[in-house]
């Protein structure tokens, strides 16, 4: 297979989707497993708002209604995928796009870093990489890490990013003018999500501006090379940042 071919292939959403698979049943897994004076009930923000409105309208069969409903049209578009681009999926092309993603995860807060410095006007990396959250348990940060990666991806890029874009060619915009403005306000919800909520960081100038550097990334990266690889990236990136504050 070809380098142009590969990346074609793995923008196909049946590749996209089988990556992000193990993500989940990582993140739902541990909250699961774990004994809750481990975790202490915590999860991804995200993940709560999703099952928070499935829960409003269906009470208790609320979240077994997103479950299957995430599942169902997960599977409705790898189906959809496989009838558009038939044969077997490889385990070459996921291999890559998994290192693929180790590779943006490594060089992402870098960059992210260095423009928001840039944009600010020098602000030390140091301040940009303290935005002041409450230090939480190694497993806690861990599932939040993993959640981050897959309900963060799914809420911000696959269903505002998707949702803006429609929007946008609704309102007769060319897609890629339509695509720029859902780039850039999603970045700007994804931001300020951050700063919801009884876990929330303290708001700084700095910490705000690096979040919505990160989800212009993100939201590219998710419009350049699909949901999979973005949520990996995002999931490792944040793995790695609580790994590296424990040593």
């Amino acid at each position: 297979m070809s380098l142009q071919q590969y990346f074609v292939a793995s923008r196909q959403s049946r590749y996209s989707i089988t990556l992000a698979l193990p993500l989940l049943v990582l993140y739902e897994g541990l909250t699961a497993l774990l004994p809750q004076t481990a975790i202490a009930g915590i999860r991804n923000g995200a993940d709560v708002l999703l099952k928070t409105v499935f829960v409003a309208f269906g009470g208790r069969t609320g979240v077994t209604a997103f479950g299957l409903l995430l599942l169902g049209g997960g599977a409705w578009a790898v189906w959809r995928d496989r009838t558009r681009h038939p044969g077997p999926l490889r385990a070459g092309v996921l291999s890559a796009m998994l290192g693929e993603s180790v590779v943006y995860a490594g060089v992402f807060g870098f960059v992210v870093a260095m423009v928001t410095a840039a944009v600010l006007g020098g602000v030390g990396l140091a301040a940009l990489q303290a935005p002041g959250r409450v230090p939480l348990p190694m497993a806690s940060q861990l599932v939040v890490s993993l959640g981050a990666g897959i309900y963060e991806e799914l809420v911000f890029r696959v269903l505002l990013v998707s949702g803006l874009l429609a929007l946008g060619t609704l309102l007769g915009w060319k897609r890629p003018a339509a695509l720029a403005v859902a780039i850039v306000v999603s970045a700007l919800i994804f931001s300020g999500f951050h700063y919801i909520g009884p876990l929330g960081d303290r708001f700084t100038l700095a910490s705000f501006t690096f979040r919505a550097v990160a989800g212009l990334v993100l939201s590219g990266l998710f419009a350049a090379r699909g949901f999979g690889i973005t949520a990996w990236t995002h999931a490792l990136y944040d793995v790695g940042l609580a790994l590296v504050g424990r040593w």
